[in-house]
């Protein structure tokens, strides 16, 4: 008879079954919404060493020799710092694997982790992937076909490209029907989607979502790692599974010995479990506003404005910023930025950063004259870095060691102009250490952008077992320094930036501010951008760029306005040079952030027109709070009309009001309970509006 354990609370339960000819494996899951069982039940962990391989022969991350192999031990319910957890232990030969599960309280999501420990006395174990989380994803309804009716949302990213997202059927090219039944063994194919290198969001997202309208379930994940990462969904002859994993052997050069005695812990992952996308999303936005980093700009989300983007671009002066400086105080923002270029004296920086010492040729009085303004002005000063890399130009790049640096073979790597800082090292650290810590005593800085605009590859072979298990160690000493920077300076902000958003993942964002969503510089392609962000971070994480210019219409100043609203509030452009119309939208702009930042923190997405295509000409992003629906839509084509889907209103009559802009036009709509269904017309052109919906009961 198999043994089994049902662990959780009412948020989220999960069913676990093992036997002593079997390993533990994920039976069924059940939410508020949803209960779920699953005809493919896959080992919790999968494991793969040179001396086991996968049955039947693969590349996938699944059906692992080890973990068929692995035996129940035993497990323990314990308390974690945000809910519940759960510990199983395991065992196969020579290895002690502990599952992790953690659970904040009143949320369906749950982080896992796998521990292996060598427990030989004399031999190593070789890893070459582990997975942080594998189980099969249930079935969507009756019938043959355990893949009917599933669909996968998934996104890709690109400089200037971020957080394009589909949405597709699983059954089709990926999965065509293969008869595997008939020969009574799995198949070998998957799909899978990864990161190389330490730009862990710069192609594939690991943020991801498997839904099934007819059965009513929706999962959703991410995978916690600032580097490499692999996801997988495969088909089973029982089923389908889902397998999320950090750097593997195959994908990104890591292997990992453990010698006798020795542990390995994987990457953390999270997964949610919903009743549909929409539902599933807000789940794993409660997960994320959960295990993030407690600190007061969580709750505050103070206006930053930012001299670079389509603005001074890097080449900040006295004379450039002081009339910014106060355009932006004028406006009512809270924290000015000087972003790139402050630290140059030649006019091309890019190849000899790393002192980070101000300018004198850029600021004649010292940079000090400048941020005395921002500060005498009440806002908060920042300054831009990129603290990772070292210029090939740069002194830094001779006066510290050679082990300071990411290598191969001996030999420095070299990306773009720069050296990469190893932050194993302590050379490293210390150097990162003093630039913060002066600029922060020196000018009184409350506010740093961290840039990244370089990707090293699959990393060092330094002190490492393998190249990727150089990449893995820097990568979380890279989280440690950060945590020590926040630890030694709590009021600090910090926005997290890497060309653009290159690097959006929860392990940086469950410890930074803000991520900047594009370095997009035009417009009108910057709303799918925008809209899509929630997906992969927290809506008040989301800095969508508002850039108005001198030379934009008033529709055009509030379109960009508008890209920027639903978000942390990130402000550029020429103020200074606006007219007064122009500089009233701003201030208007200005005034609803502060409104909104209220709403923000208790909010989750939704899509009123689905996820944004690249090329529509309508988008929309929608946030439900708990008083209210705040909706934007943008405009892009000059239609005239279009339609909102509301479902959780249906039935429901609504007031609708025009929240942005105030003073142009107003857009007419039409409610349909019935259908739940709003008609949006407007005039002709390029335009944004901001919608506030409420539920209404009649008398």
């Amino acid at each position: 008879m198999p043994n089994s354990l049902s662990w959780g609370q009412p948020s989220l339960t999960l069913e676990f079954s093992w036997d002593v000819d079997a390993p533990v494996t994920l039976v069924g899951a059940t939410s508020k919404e949803v209960m779920l069982k699953t005809s493919n039940p896959m080992p919790v962990v999968e494991i793969l060493t040179p001396g086991s391989g996968r049955i039947p022969a693969s590349s996938r991350l699944a059906h692992t020799t080890l973990g068929q192999s692995l035996r129940y031990v035993s497990h323990k319910e314990i308390e974690s710092p945000f809910g519940p957890a759960l510990q199983v232990r395991m065992a196969s030969g020579p290895m002690d694997v502990l599952l992790r599960l953690e659970m904040p309280y009143g949320v369906g999501a749950v982080r896992s982790t796998v521990t292996i420990t060598n427990t030989s006395s004399a031999d190593d174990v070789i890893l070459q992937a582990v997975t942080s989380w594998s189980a099969g994803f249930g079935d969507a309804g009756p019938g043959t076909d355990p893949l009917t009716d599933w669909e996968v949302t998934s996104g890709v990213n690109d400089w200037l490209g971020e957080g394009r997202w589909d949405t597709r059927a699983l059954r089709g090219p990926d999965f065509p029907r293969l008869a595997q039944e008939l020969t009574g063994h799995n198949p070998r194919g998957s799909m899978s989607r990864v990161s190389t290198g330490s730009w862990s969001t710069g192609h594939h997202l690991p943020v991801a979502a498997l839904h099934s309208a007819s059965a009513g379930v929706a999962w959703a994940w991410q995978i916690e790692h600032n580097g490499a990462w692999r996801w997988e969904i495969g088909e089973d002859t029982a089923g389908g599974y889902l397998a999320l994993s950090g750097p593997t052997e195959r994908d990104s050069a890591w292997t990992k010995v453990l010698r006798p005695g020795e542990s390995f812990a994987s990457v953390p992952a999270s997964v949610a479990l919903g009743a549909d996308l929409t539902d599933v999303m807000a789940a794993l936005t409660a997960f994320r506003r959960a295990a993030r980093r407690d600190h007061a700009d969580n709750r505050n989300l103070p206006v930053v404005f930012n001299d670079y983007m389509n603005t001074l671009d890097g080449d900040p002066t006295t004379e450039k910023l002081l009339p910014l400086i106060h355009a932006a105080a004028a406006v009512g923002a809270e924290i000015f930025c000087i972003d790139a270029g402050w630290y140059d004296d030649t006019g091309f920086w890019w190849d000899g950063v790393g002192e980070w010492l101000p300018s004198t040729t850029r600021f004649p009085n010292g940079l000090g004259e400048v941020i005395a303004e921002i500060q005498k002005l009440g806002m908060v000063p920042g300054l831009w870095l990129e603290p990772e890399v070292i210029g090939l130009r740069s002194p830094v790049a001779e006066r510290l060691p050679h082990e300071a640096f990411l290598s191969r073979h001996g030999e420095r790597i070299v990306e773009h102009g720069r050296y990469h800082l190893d932050l194993r090292h302590p050379a490293a650290v210390n150097h990162l250490n003093e630039v913060v810590d002066r600029l922060v005593a020196e000018f009184g800085l409350g506010f740093f952008k961290f840039d990244y605009n370089i990707d090293p590859g699959s990393g060092t072979d330094v002190n490492a077992d393998s190249p990727g298990d150089g990449l893995l160690c820097h990568n979380r000493a890279q989280l440690a320094w950060l945590d020590s920077v926040l630890d030694r300076h709590p009021d600090l902000v910090i926005e997290n930036c890497s060309s653009g958003a290159m690097r959006m993942d929860f392990a940086l964002l469950s410890r930074l501010a803000m991520q900047s969503t594009s370095d997009q510089q035009d417009f009108l392609k910057y709303p799918p951008i925008a809209a899509s962000a929630p997906l992969s971070m927290l809506p008040e994480q989301a800095a969508s760029w508002a850039y108005p210019q001198p030379g934009m219409s008033l529709e055009e100043v509030s379109f960009c306005l508008a890209t920027g609203l639903l978000g942390r509030f990130y402000l550029s452009g020429y103020l200074n040079n606006m007219e007064e119309a122009q500089l009233g939208l701003v201030r208007e702009a200005v005034r609803l952030a502060k409104e909104l930042r209220v709403d923000l923190p208790s909010s989750h997405p939704f899509w009123p027109i689905g996820l944004p295509g690249w090329t529509d000409g309508w988008v929309s992003l929608g946030l439900s709070a708990p008083e209210r629906d705040l909706v934007t839509v943008w405009n892009r084509n000059g239609e005239t009309e279009t339609h909102l889907s509301l479902p959780h209103l249906a039935g429901s009559p609504i007031t609708i009001s025009t929240i942005f802009p105030s003073a142009l036009p107003e857009w007419t709509t039409a409610w349909n309970p019935d259908t739940a269904t709003l008609t949006v017309r407007c005039q002709p052109g390029v335009s944004a509006r901001i919608l506030q919906i409420t539920s209404t009961v009649e008398a």
